[in-house]
Order: structure tokens, then C-alpha cells, then sequence
């Protein structure tokens, strides 16, 4: 029953069932009621040539004998009639049937008025005398003496007889056509209906199919394009774009665990180094104790602090990057003045350019407008990227920091000289874990930098773009609205 084809057919098997039996009733319905009025309309004048032979009352009264004569004769030519003698009220005053089993005494008279005022032409159905609650096909006429109207003549035209002969043969009648005709159609309706379905399912039943391969791990399997416009069409071409999507999600899940995988690697390495550098230094310091010089002492615990500060801002680093990605970095934006910011950070950076034999030339606006962002966090980018740009640019290099205003906002770029980023690394600078250049000599770092650098950006509402020749020089470039 989890078959769907399965499922329509039973339901289409129902429906048929359904409808073949409605079709006999009403057919059986409609033919009865064809057979009632054909025998009406042809009978309509019975009652009428009864009085024609014989008057019914002599002198106000019931004319018996004469009655009882026209009436037996009638019957003897059609036996399936009842011949009834109505009062002007409607009470039976006589009658003549087969076995004189009449339960009424009383006929209304509204459809007999009705027939004849139609003289016949109508179908009308009136009482049967022998079956209260059941109407009959009739035919009726008033009799009249000197415009006085002595009672009607009601002639039921299908006896209680008729009627079981009739039932009978209708019965065997609708059998036959049943299993010869109706039976038949249904069958042939049927086959056709099934074949039909399964015709129209075929495209539904192959994606359920490949549905199932991607279930049971064919990340390939795919729907076939159905060029008609319809539902199917739609629902394949919808399970191959989520196919698309899980295979695309998949494989950067399998990039981003190699990137972690490569991350652990690079935090373990960066954290090793210092935590042996402290703990060597620790531990000459407590084996030779007083045979250290003041000058040698001062030295371990001086590379013991530089090496602490590089396990803390390691530690700080993966800790804003991670509060930055879930939102949980608490942003205070305040208007400041981004001109002071960017040359209170050259100025920082100064000495240990200077170290390099690098210069700083800064181009930066005196009439810049304020900039609403948070303070800690811009300075925090702009330190991060000049730092970068030291670190990457070789001895006797450049770097530019320049800030102008534009429609809006205040653009900031940063540029170095030196080999620049191969342009396959572009897209892919500012991801988390991803750092190039690690085997270079003298280049320190996990590879954070720039991905926070990303992420703060992203929380002030902007972005920041790179451009690299890949050979002499790379540039950041990020705007702040005002």
C-alpha cells in the first residue's frame, strides 16, 4: 500500500465501482419511469371508453351489473388493470381487481384532477389502493349526469401483478446488461485506467528511484531532464539543485575540516614554540640560579615575555574570531575621527618598519568626515592589516596608507610593495585557517588575522576588497559609512 500507483489504482477502482452502480440506478430508474409513462400516455383513453360503453350510475346509483360487466370484460383484455369507482370525494364506492385485496377507501383526488385536466398529455402518478404509501400509472375520467358531477372512474393501469412480473423481468433485464455491457465497460474502463497511470506516474516512480540511489549514498544520482512543463519536471529539477546544494555543502565541509585539520596543525605549532621557549628558559633559570649573570637573567625573562604575549594574542585572536561568527562580540559605535586613528597606528608601527628598513607614506584627507564604529574593533583592523603589510613586505619596501572621502563613506587602503598574493590565493585570503606563504622564513602567524579582520568589517556594515599584481604589491581597500 506505499505504492502510490497502487494506491491511485485501488482508488481509481473505487471510483469506477462508484460510478458503475450509480449508472444502473439511474438507467434502472429512468427506464422504469419510461415504461410507467409510455404505458400511461397509451392507456390514457381507458377510462374514457369505459363510459363511452357504459354509464356507471343509473339515477345516482351504482349501475352494478352493467359496471361489473365492462369491467370483468376489460380485465379479460388486459388483466394487469384495476378498475376503481370514485365518489366526488374520492371514497372507493366500488371496485373490480383480481383478489379483492383493497386496503384504501379513499383516493386523492388532486392527482386525478390534474390528469385530466391534461387529458392524458402529462405524466401523473396517483394512489394504489392496494399499496398505501405506493403510487401507480392511472387512467381517470369524471362522470357527470345533467352537469353534476356523480363520481370518477380511476383505472390503475399496472396491477400489484404487473408490477411483479414487471420487477422480474427488469431484474433479469439489468442483470444481463450488467454483465454483458456494463460489466464489460468497466472492465475495459478499467485496464485502460490502469494503463493510463501507470503512463502517467512512470516519471514519478524514476524519481523516486533516484531518490533512493542518494539515500543509499550515490551522491551522483540524478533526475533526467523531463523537457514538458510539469509538476514532475518541477520536482525533479527541484531534487537535482538540493542534490547540487548537498554535494556543494558537502564538499566544503570536507574543505573546511582539511582548513581546521590544517589550523589545529598551525595553532599546535605556534603554541608549541612558545610554551618550549618559556619552558626552557623557566628551566635554566632554575638550574643555574645564581650562576646567571643580571644581563643574562634579564635576557631569559624579557624572550620569556615575548613569548607569553605571542601565546596571548594567539589566544585572543581565536577568541574574537569565534565571538565574531556566532554574534556574541559586543559592538559600541560612536563617532570618532578615523584621520587620528589611521595615524596613531602608523606611528606605532614606525619603529618596527624601521627595523626592516621599510617606509610609511601616508595620504590622509584633513578634511575627513566622522565615521560611526567601534573603536577597539577599527583599530583593531587597521592594526591587523599593518601588521600584515610589515610583515609581508621585504627589506627596503613600502607601504601607503591612504584615507579619501567618497559619496557616503570614507575609503581606506592600505597598500605594500613585495611579491604580492598569487591570484589562486584571492578568493581564499580571507577564510578562517587559510595563511599563504607558510614555510616563508621569518613569517609568523595561524592565519586569523584577516578572517577577523572580515568579520568586524561585515559587523559595521561593510566589506573589504584586495588587488595584487601577484609581483610587486598588494592593496586593501575598505569604506566606512559616515
Amino acid at each position: 500500500m506505499k505504492s502510490l500507483f497502487l494506491r491511485i489504482s485501488l482508488i481509481f477502482i473505487l471510483v469506477l465501482l462508484i460510478v458503475g452502480c450509480s449508472y444502473v440506478f439511474i438507467t434502472a430508474t429512468t427506464a422504469q419511469r419510461y415504461f410507467q409513462e409510455t404505458t400511461q400516455r397509451l392507456n390514457a383513453t381507458v377510462a374514457e371508453y369505459m363510459i363511452e360503453e357504459v354509464n356507471p350510475f343509473v339515477d345516482g346509483e351504482v349501475n352494478e351489473a352493467a359496471l361489473g360487466t365492462i369491467m370483468h370484460s376489460m380485465m379479460a383484455v388486459n388483466p394487469g388493470i384495476e378498475v376503481y369507482l370514485l365518489d366526488p370525494t374520492g371514497e372507493i364506492i366500488s371496485y373490480v381487481v383480481l383478489d379483492q385485496l383493497v386496503k384504501l377507501k379513499r383516493v386523492d383526488l388532486a392527482p386525478v384532477k390534474e390528469f385530466i385536466a391534461a387529458k392524458g398529455d402529462d405524466f401523473v402518478m396517483g394512489d394504489d389502493p392496494r399499496n398505501p404509501g405506493e403510487q401507480s400509472v392511472f387512467s381517470a375520467t369524471a362522470v357527470y349526469d345533467d352537469e353534476k358531477l356523480l363520481g370518477y372512474v380511476y383505472i390503475i393501469l399496472a396491477s400489484e401483478k404487473y408490477e411483479t412480473i414487471s420487477s422480474g423481468v427488469l431484474g433479469s433485464y439489468w442483470m444481463q446488461l450488467t454483465f454483458n455491457s456494463i460489466l464489460i465497460t468497466l472492465v475495459v474502463a478499467l485496464l485502460i485506467g490502469l494503463v493510463l497511470i501507470a503512463w502517467l506516474t512512470r516519471h514519478l516512480r524514476t524519481i523516486v528511484k533516484t531518490v533512493e540511489r542518494f539515500k543509499d549514498g550515490d551522491l551522483n544520482a540524478r533526475v533526467p531532464d523531463y523537457k514538458a512543463n510539469s509538476e514532475f519536471s518541477v520536482l525533479g529539477e527541484t531534487f537535482n539543485h538540493m542534490a547540487d546544494r548537498i554535494l556543494h555543502n558537502i564538499e566544503e565541509l570536507k574543505n573546511v575540516d582539511s582548513l581546521r585539520r590544517e589550523l589545529i596543525a598551525n595553532v599546535s605549532h605556534d603554541l608549541r614554540n612558545p610554551l618550549a621557549i618559556i619552558n626552557g628558559y623557566i628551566e635554566t633559570l632554575q638550574m643555574k640560579g645564581e650562576s646567571l649573570s643580571q644581563e643574562e637573567r634579564e635576557s631569559y625573562l624579557k624572550i620569556i615575555g615575548n613569548s607569553t604575549d605571542k601565546l596571548t594574542k594567539l589566544v585572543a585572536d581565536l577568541f574574537d574570531l569565534s565571538k565574531l561568527e556566532s554574534g556574541q562580540m559586543q559592538v559600541k559605535k560612536e563617532n570618532l575621527n578615523i584621520q587620528e586613528l589611521l595615524q596613531d597606528s602608523s606611528l606605532k608601527y614606525e619603529l618596527l618598519a624601521k627595523s626592516k628598513n621599510i617606509s610609511i607614506d601616508t595620504s590622509i584627507s584633513s578634511s575627513l568626515p566622522m565615521v560611526k564604529a567601534d573603536l577597539y574593533l577599527l583599530d583593531r583592523v587597521i592594526q591587523n592589516l599593518l601588521d600584515n603589510a610589515v610583515k609581508y613586505t621585504p627589506n627596503d619596501g613600502e607601504i601607503s596608507i591612504e584615507a579619501n572621502s567618497v559619496a557616503g563613506a570614507v575609503q581606506v587602503k592600505i597598500k605594500n610593495s613585495g611579491g604580492g598574493i598569487p591570484q589562486a590565493d584571492l578568493e581564499a585570503i580571507f577564510d578562517r585557517y587559510y595563511m599563504i606563504d607558510k614555510e616563508r622564513e621569518g613569517v609568523e602567524g595561524s592565519g586569523l588575522g584577516l578572517a577577523i579582520v572580515k568579520r568586524i568589517l561585515e559587523v559595521h556594515g561593510s566589506d573589504i576588497y584586495i588587488q595584487s599584481d601577484s609581483n610587486t604589491y598588494t592593496e586593501f581597500i575598505f569604506e566606512l559609512p559616515t
